[in-house]
């Protein structure tokens, strides 16, 4: 499907199919970009308000994230965390993933983005 016809459409035109070529698409692009950070700092939020830095080991196509040598970035909130030195975390609790301003390489974003317009 192109993508440009999908923005251009008014809400009434959109149907449940289009929506979920777009998740697919959105899904894939994050998860080719993510792939390109493995071994990179990040700090991931969860949902329920917990952000945890640390070194991005995994990601996989469900974005489900797996971080070594973490740390909790409030630490007198979440003191039981303090033991916690990996981690796996469900793709669906994630807010927002942070990166550091030096790890973002515009080049490797559009590229990136590119290659799943085209579908590979």
């Amino acid at each position: 499907m192109d993508l440009s016809v999908f923005h251009r459409r008014n809400k009434s035109q959109v149907n449940e199919k289009d929506i979920i070529v777009t998740s697919n698409f959105a899904t894939q692009l994050f998860f080719s970009y993510f792939k390109e950070l493995v071994g990179k700092e990040v700090t991931v939020e969860l949902k329920n308000d917990l952000a945890i830095r640390g070194t991005l080991h995994s990601v996989d196509q469900y974005l489900n994230i797996k971080l070594e040598n973490t740390r909790v970035v409030d630490q007198d909130k979440y003191p039981h965390m303090l033991s916690v030195r990996n981690c796996f975390i469900r793709g669906s609790v994630v807010r927002y993933v942070l990166l550091p301003q030096d790890g973002v390489d515009i080049d490797i974003l559009h590229d990136a983005t590119r290659r799943e317009a085209r579908g590979g």
